[in-house]
């Protein structure tokens, strides 16, 4: 579970060893936009 300060709640995420690396480079915030707009349930 990660804590998203502009959420206001933890959110669960199943990642990959890849899928963390690309959270360390992009950002969690980043990257749930872009989950968002692909319309990915997270």
């Amino acid at each position: 579970m990660l804590w998203v300060e502009s959420e206001k709640r933890f959110v669960t995420l199943r990642v990959s060893a890849k899928g963390m690396r690309v959270i360390d480079k992009k950002g969690i915030e980043t990257v749930l936009s872009e989950l968002r707009a692909r319309g990915e349930k997270y």
